[in-house]
């Protein structure tokens, strides 16, 4: 499968509790870490609900 790079560009603070959760599950939780996870659609749904956290690197 594809692989996807994600880089976290908001801070959790003062967010609500499952923005958090949803970060640590993609594997984010520090401003600036990049993660590759698989391109699946369980992570393409959780990159839709933080687009004001997350970006899409190539």
């Amino acid at each position: 499968m594809a692989k996807i790079k994600i880089k976290q560009i908001g801070s959790p603070i003062r967010r609500p509790e499952n923005q958090k959760k949803i970060l640590i599950g993609l594997g984010l939780g520090k401003m600036h870490k990049i993660v590759e996870l698989e391109d699946t659609a369980e992570v393409r749904g959780a990159i839709a609900k933080l687009p004001h956290m997350v970006a899409v690197v190539d």
